[in-house]
C-alpha cells in the first residue's frame, strides 16, 4: 500500500500522521511512505526521520521515498491509495506576514488568520489553484485514492475539491476529539460513568449538541459552572490578569487540576461566554472563535482584549516560536537514532486501518451537506460524525442544528462559499463580496475599505494568485 504525503517538510506532524501508520500492524506491512514537498533541507529532515521510526517500530521493512519539487509530485502520487495533504502556501513569509501587516494597517486585527476573516479568504485563495492541480494529478495517477486533507482553512479547501474535482475527500480537523475532554477537565467535573457526546456543525465551529456521562447529562452542570467561572475570572481583574497569575501557579509546579477555576479556564473565555449566551459549546479554541463572530475584537472596546484574553497576532507569534523552536526539535527528532512513537488522537491511521480492514471506525469529517444538517446550506461543507469500513467514508445524518448555532454558522458559510466560488471563476467580485460578508471585517470597516484592503492583499499575494477578473 503507498502513501503519499504532501507537505512532508511538515516533520512533525509527518511524524505524527506516518508514525501511526508505522505503529498500526493492518497498514505497516508492505507499506510505501512517499515524501513529497518543495524546500529540499525539510524534506530530507523528515525523511531521515521516518527511517529511523520504520527501523525503530518496523525493522525498515516499510519502504520510503523522497519526491522534491512540483516536477516530481505525480511520481510522488502514482498508485497511492491514501494521499495525506499537509502544503502551506506562500509559507509563514511572506504570505502569514501579508496576511496579518496589511490588514492591520486598515485597523483590523486577527488572532489566528486560516479559517475565516480577511486572512482565512487569502489563505484560500492561495491554496485552492494548488490544491486542485493536485487532484487533476490525483484523477490521472491515482483516481481511487482517498484524500484525506489536513490544511487550512478547511471548509473552504475541502469544499472547492469536492465541488470541482472528482476526488475521494474528506477534511480532518483536530479540534472535535479533545473538545469535550477540555471542558469537563477545565470546569473540574467528576463522572459517574464513560463520557459520550455528540458534535455537529462546519470546521472550527461545529457544536457541542449534547454530552453526558453514563446516562447523566452533563450540561445543566457545564453551563452553571461555565457561568460562575466567567463571574469569578470578572472578579479577580479579568482575563489578562488571570492569564498572569496562571504563568506564576505554573512557574510554581503547582498541578494545573489544583488550580482556581477562574485560572484554569482563562484561556477559553470567548467559548465559555458563547456557551452562556447560545447555551452551547463550540469546538475550536477561543482565540480561534473570536474572529468567526463580530463581537470580540473591536476597536470601539478595546478593553475586551483584556477582558477575555484575546491573543492579537497569535498565528505570527506561533510560527516564529515554532521556527525558533525547531533549531531544538531537530535534534531529537532527526538526529536521534532510538526514536520512537506512540500512535495519536489523529484520525489519519484510523480512517486508512477501516478502509484496509473494513473494521469499522467512527470519526467527524467534513463534507459537502447532501442532506446532512436540514438548517445549513446544501452548498456547505460540514463537519458531521461520519462511518467509515471497507465501503470508504460515510457522512451521517445529523438534523437540524439548534438555531442559534444553525444562524452562527451561516455567517461563516456565506464566506466560505462565496471564497469558492470566488477561487473556482477566479473572479474579483466575489473576492470583495466575501469579505464585506466577513462577520469581523464587516464590523470593523466600511464597504470601501474592504474593497481597498481587498486590492491591496491580491496585490501583495500576486506571486502565489491567478489574475481575476472583474465579473
Amino acid at each position: 500500500m503507498k502513501i503519499a504525503f504532501l507537505g512532508a517538510g511538515s516533520t512533525i506532524f509527518a511524524k505524527n500522521i506516518l508514525g501511526d501508520v508505522l505503529s498500526t500492524p493492518a497498514l505497516r506491512d508492505g507499506v510505501h511512505l512517499a515524501l513529497y514537498d518543495i524546500h529540499v533541507e525539510r524534506l530530507e529532515e523528515s525523511r531521515r526521520m521516518l527511517e529511523t521510526l520504520n527501523k525503530n517500530l518496523h525493522d525498515g521493512k516499510g519502504r520510503i521515498t523522497a519526491h522534491l519539487g512540483e516536477d516530481a509530485r505525480r511520481d510522488a502520487l502514482e498508485g497511492a491509495s491514501f494521499v495525506v495533504n499537509a502544503i502551506q502556501v506562500g509559507g509563514y513569509e511572506p504570505a502569514t506576514v501579508v496576511d496579518f501587516e496589511i490588514p492591520k494597517k486598515y485597523g483590523l486585527r486577527q488572532t489566528i488568520g486560516d479559517t475565516l476573516g480577511i486572512g482565512g479568504i487569502f489563505r484560500a485563495l492561495r491554496t485552492i489553484p494548488v490544491v486542485l492541480d493536485i487532484a487533476r494529478d490525483m484523477e490521472r495517477v491515482c483516481p481511487d485514492a482517498w484524500f484525506l486533507n489536513y490544511v487550512n482553512p478547511m471548509a473552504m479547501v475541502t469544499g472547492a475539491l469536492l465541488r470541482a474535482s472528482h476526488v475521494r475527500a474528506v477534511g480532518l480537523c483536530h479540534s472535535v476529539q479533545v473538545c469535550a475532554d477540555t471542558l469537563v477537565g477545565m470546569l473540574g467535573l467528576e463522572m459517574a460513568g464513560p463520557l459520550r457526546w455528540h458534535i455537529a456543525g462546519i470546521n472550527h465551529q461545529a457544536w457541542l449538541l449534547n454530552i453526558r456521562a453514563g446516562e447523566e447529562d452533563l450540561y445543566p452542570e457545564i453551563r452553571r459552572r461555565a457561568a460562575e467561572s466567567l463571574d469569578a475570572v470578572a472578579q479577580r481583574g479579568g482575563g489578562r490578569a488571570c492569564a498572569e497569575e496562571a504563568r506564576q501557579w505554573a512557574e510554581r509546579g503547582v498541578p494545573w487540576k489544583e488550580w482556581p477555576i477562574e485560572l484554569r479556564v482563562c484561556g477559553d473565555l470567548v467559548r465559555l461566554a458563547m456557551l452562556r449566551y447560545t447555551g452551547y459549546y463550540v469546538t475550536e479554541s477561543s482565540e480561534h472563535s473570536a474572529e468567526y463572530m463580530p463581537y470580540w475584537i473591536k476597536r470601539t472596546h478595546p478593553e475586551l482584549i483584556d477582558a477575555y484574553n484575546i491573543p492579537l497576532d497569535e498565528y505570527p507569534r506561533r510560527c516564529r516560536e515554532q521556527i525558533e523552536g525547531w533549531k531544538r526539535q531537530a535534534e531529537e527528532l532527526v538526529h536521534n537514532p532510538s526514536l520512537a512513537h506512540q500512535r495519536t488522537h489523529e484520525y489519519g491511521s484510523y480512517i486508512m486501518e477501516a478502509v484496509v480492514t473494513g473494521q469499522p471506525a467512527r470519526i467527524h469529517g467534513n463534507v459537502l451537506n447532501k442532506d446532512l444538517i436540514g438548517n445549513l446550506p446544501t452548498e456547505a461543507c460540514v463537519e458531521v460524525p461520519c462511518l467509515v469500513d471497507g465501503n470508504g467514508i460515510t457522512p451521517c445524518h445529523v438534523g437540524r442544528l439548534p438555531e442559534v448555532c444553525a444562524a452562527l454558522n451561516r455567517t461563516n458559510v456565506n464566506v466560505q462559499l462565496l471564497t469558492i466560488e470566488a477561487a473556482l471563476m477566479q473572479r474579483r467580485d466575489l473576492i470583495y463580496q466575501a469579505a464585506m460578508l466577513d462577520p469581523h471585517a464587516a464590523a470593523e470597516l466600511t464597504l470601501d475599505e474592504i474593497r481597498a484592503l481587498c486590492d491591496d492583499l491580491i496585490e501583495a499575494h500576486r506571486a502565489y494568485l491567478p489574475t481575476y477578473r472583474n465579473g
